[in-house]
């Protein structure tokens, strides 16, 4: 393939991936448990996701030894807090584990070491809507929330659906005189 064709193939890719995101062209975040020292007791867990903030599209990693331990997801948080390793909903073991966080709602991990849980081995992720859907949510409440009156009033602003938009005209605007300065 000549370098022509192939910087044609990749603005086009490139381009197609941006329309297709539509609205979804929020940053996922993508976080590794634990930081650089993966999951591990040492890592303080606890402290790694104080202030952390998990929203759906989000991704968690878990990087452990598949050897020494697992990861298993728990349904309460009595279970998580007691360490009862009993009725787990799913148990990972793969080492290098990725998990799309797709819904809302609290999730529950621990070691499958009843002993590394008790050394603090755990998390609970409280999983929040995507932004977009916080500020219409918002949005919808703060007009629920006004008097009743018997005249009519305009709803307020809202927030522009344009804006991914935006974003892909400003890609493909920077990729444009690339393109025609390459003669394609």
């Amino acid at each position: 393939m000549t370098t022509c064709l192939m910087v044609r193939v990749v603005v086009v890719v490139v381009v197609a991936v941006l329309m297709s995101q539509g609205r979804r062209c929020e940053a996922q975040a993508h976080h590794v448990v634990g930081g650089d020292r993966g999951w591990e007791p040492a890592s303080n867990i606890g402290e790694w996701s104080a202030g952390r903030v998990f929203r759906v599209g989000d991704k968690i990693w878990f990087t452990f030894s598949g050897a020494l331990d697992n990861v298993i997801e728990l349904g309460s948080r009595e279970e998580l807090e007691s360490c009862d390793l009993s009725n787990p909903i799913r148990l990972y073991s793969d080492g290098l584990l990725q998990l799309d966080l797709d819904r809302e709602g609290m999730r529950y991990f621990t070691s499958g070491g009843r002993e590394r849980c008790k050394k603090g081995l755990k998390l609970d992720v409280n999983v929040l809507p995507r932004a977009a859907e916080t500020a219409e949510r918002s949005h919808a409440l703060a007009a629920s929330d006004k008097p009743n009156h018997d005249h009519a009033m305009a709803a307020g602003p809202t927030p522009s659906a344009s804006a991914p938009l935006k974003a892909i005209r400003f890609v493909f605007l920077l990729a444009l005189p690339v393109v025609s300065a390459m003669g394609l």
